[in-house]
């Protein structure tokens, strides 16, 4: 039914009715006691219309403060509007602060900065990544200019030029950030920021790698062509003189392939295709080989020392190996004739540990953070007497890491170096003989 009529029938009914009333009262008791009926009736009715009227307004001022009335006549009809109204409003309310919570929730996680500014770049609103990034406060910096916290020349004259549809690229407080103004409503715009650092870094890594790769390559390879050239022109070399070039030859080729293992050693470590697959190593049989090529490359020039007093591990012996054999290869080499190499296989207090210490030449301290960076090396001509590839200690940080071990170095210039591996006791084989890491 039409909604004016649901209001106005009811209504007329009830006016029909008080004037058959005081109709009826004329009729049987006067003029005098019709109008008094009818003054009552109306002063009734005006009583309750105001009634009604101040607990709307009251209701209206604090809605939440108490139930609206059951009402009488069109009343009814409207309270329960007003209602239904407040439970919808209240429902909507519910909803609205929900996907305010998710939408806080997803810019908390999100990695990239977000900052909410108006028309003049104060700030309204930043989420975690954005205070990371530029070192902002929510509580602190808010409604203060953008272009006062962010203090870089380079942002100022992004800001100034107002060419926000290209994005930004500076460096803020050690981090490499892109970040980009996009404009939104008629009197807000939103700061975005990218962090790029570890991309950078990971794709200077990625340069570097090919760079030294391809000139750890080609010094052997000039070597090899320049020997078979002059042996293709001069046919008439002696001997000695041909011997000697063979076996440059063949150092530098041997060198060469040294490399290529040591890079195919690396990706395989690094494959995701070639996860760990714990077995039983003979920890005893393991020293005995790294202490047997050390003794080889040393060629007695050292005195080698090994003590294996440890538990048995779950692990890859073929990984081990090589980073154990790497650590006691640079200490042969990197030790002078007549020092002292001890390797030591021993139960640490957190867990077993291998120990290559020697009294060679030593590594300055500045160094020591970047040991582990492939081709890293602290005296390049040394390395090229001693045949090292730059690759061995970044094998030995990635065996660790997929043995869940620890690489720790100590060393002082011109008297020896340690550089000692930590396992957790995760690894170790346990007494009963069971083949499953803890």
């Amino acid at each position: 039914m039409n909604p004016k009529l649901l209001f106005w029938v009811p209504a007329a009914l009830r006016m029909v009715l008080a004037l058959l009333g005081v109709g009826v009262v004329w009729y049987l008791f006067g003029a005098t006691y019709a109008l008094g009926i009818a003054f009552v009736l109306t002063a009734m009715m005006v009583f309750v219309q105001l009634s009604y009227l101040f607990q709307l307004s009251n209701w209206l001022d604090n809605p939440q403060s108490g139930k609206l009335p059951d009402g009488w006549g069109a009343w009814t009809s409207i309270f329960a509007r007003l209602y239904r109204m407040r439970r919808d409003d209240e429902k909507n309310q519910a909803e609205l602060t929900e996907w305010l919570a998710r939408f806080r929730q997803a810019m908390h996680l999100l990695p990239d900065g977000v900052v909410i500014m108006d028309d003049v770049l104060f700030l309204e609103w930043c989420n975690p990544a954005a205070e990371k990034h530029l070192g902002l406060t929510q509580e602190r910096d808010r409604g203060m200019r953008v272009t006062n916290l962010i203090r870089s020349p380079e942002f100022m004259d992004y800001i100034i030029l107002g060419r926000y549809e290209q994005p930004l690229t500076i460096t803020f407080r050690n981090r490499k950030l892109i970040v980009q103004i996009i404009p939104f409503e008629n009197r807000r715009q939103i700061l975005v920021t990218h962090d790029v650092t570890e991309t950078e870094r990971i794709e200077r890594m990625r340069r570097d790698f090919i760079a030294n790769a391809s000139h750890e390559l080609r010094t052997p390879l000039t070597v090899i062509v320049g020997f078979l050239e002059i042996a293709s022109t001069e046919l008439d070399l002696d001997t000695a003189t041909r011997c000697a070039h063979i076996k440059l030859m063949t150092e530098q080729g041997h060198r060469m392939q040294h490399l290529i293992e040591d890079m195919l050693t690396l990706s395989r470590l690094e494959s995701v295709d070639y996860p760990l697959r714990p077995e039983p190593v003979d920890i005893k049989k393991l020293m005995n080989q790294v202490a047997r090529d050390a003794r080889a490359l040393s060629g007695g020039k050292h005195e080698i020392v090994m003590e294996c007093d440890g538990p048995n591990v779950l692990g890859s012996y073929d990984e081990l190996y090589s980073a154990f054999g790497n650590l006691a290869s640079n200490a042969v080499r990197y030790t002078p004739a007549g020092g002292k190499i001890t390797l030591r296989w021993q139960d640490g207090v957190n867990g077993p540990q291998f120990v290559a210490q020697d009294t060679g030449i030593g590594i300055s301290e500045e160094h020591l953070s970047r040991l582990t960076e492939r081709f890293y090396r602290v005296d390049k001509s040394r390395s090229r007497e001693t045949q090292g590839t730059g690759l061995g200690l970044a094998i030995v940080k990635h065996v660790l890491l997929r043995h869940g071990g620890t690489l720790a170095i100590q060393s002082v210039a011109e008297q020896g170096s340690s550089f000692i591996v930590s396992m957790p006791k995760s690894v170790t084989t346990p007494v009963a003989g069971e083949l499953a890491i803890k």
